[in-house]
């Protein structure tokens, strides 16, 4: 070793960087996308605003064009969005609002028919809660009995549940997700936690007021990608909203049918005979 150097370390000295203990926690960024297509309500327009409030995690995304297949166009946009779930309202015929909730990019994937659907602004509740705020996710008992339930938790976790120490919310937990299972349908509820301490015994009372939005959601299948794939399980009791209307048309029909021929059962009854068809000319001069 040469001189200089020597002369070097003498006048600076050892150096040694010892590595300090951070104190800042590691955050979740896990986001779900939240969006609809195109052809939704204004209510069901208010009702995505109402779920992306009560959803810090979220990201928004325009309205969907479904000229390509969803399969196609959803996973590329939440891997544009940094997004490991999605939320996407459908509306079909401009009647009937599907929900489909996914994970990104290998599934699974459900398919709910959404109904009794109430936002915030139709229910006008007192109950309030922090903008930002994580909720408590609280399920019905059914959901860890029969196994299909047990992947609807998960995939209803994982979309509605907000990370820990997610950047964007605040470390407040303030109001609870209920979701209850009732006669093949999940409803889902929103609650605010008040809590009011008693003056005399110093012991907080807690309560719950409801803030909204309420829908019911109706499990359709279950799939094994995303949007796509083999189905896991099918709900051997729903019947779609266009059979429902066809049903309904058809006993109409039948009621009309069994009316008219009481009628002219009624005239031939009373001795005038089968009334004979009027024509053209005389049912224009009726």
């Amino acid at each position: 070793m040469s001189d200089s150097t020597l002369n070097e370390k003498a006048m600076v000295g050892d150096v040694s960087i010892k590595p300090t203990a951070s104190k800042v926690k590691a955050s979740n960024k896990q986001k779900c996308l939240v969006f609809a297509g195109r052809g939704i309500s204004r209510q069901e327009r208010h009702f995505l605003m109402d779920l992306r409030q009560l959803m810090p995690h979220h990201k928004p995304e325009s309205k969907l064009d479904e000229k390509k297949r969803l399969s196609e166009v959803i996973p590329e946009l939440c891997h544009l969005k940094g997004c490991n779930s999605t939320i996407f309202l459908e509306n079909r015929k401009r009647k009937d609002l599907y929900m489909w909730i996914s994970q990104v990019p290998e599934g699974p994937s459900v398919r709910f028919l959404l109904s009794n659907l109430h936002t915030m602004d139709e229910l006008k509740m007192s109950g309030n809660c922090l903008k930002g705020s994580r909720p408590v996710l609280s399920f019905d008992k059914a959901f860890s009995e029969q196994p299909e339930l047990q992947v609807l938790r998960a995939l209803l976790t994982q979309a509605f549940g907000t990370p820990k120490n997610h950047p964007n919310s605040k470390p407040f937990i303030d109001h609870v997700f209920s979701f209850f299972y009732v006669n093949g349908r999940i409803a889902f509820r929103n609650y605010q936690i008040v809590e009011e301490k008693d003056a005399q015994t110093k012991k907080i009372n807690r309560s719950l007021l409801e803030i909204g939005p309420r829908f019911t959601m109706q499990p359709v299948r279950i799939l094994n990608g995303t949007f796509e794939g083999s189905t896991v399980w099918k709900n051997p009791d729903f019947v779609s909203p266009n059979e429902l209307r066809s049903r309904a048309r058809a006993k109409a029909t039948r009621y009309v049918e069994r009316k008219r021929a009481l009628r002219k059962r009624a005239v031939f009854i009373d001795g005038e005979g089968a009334a004979p068809e009027p024509t053209a000319v005389q049912k224009v001069f009726q």
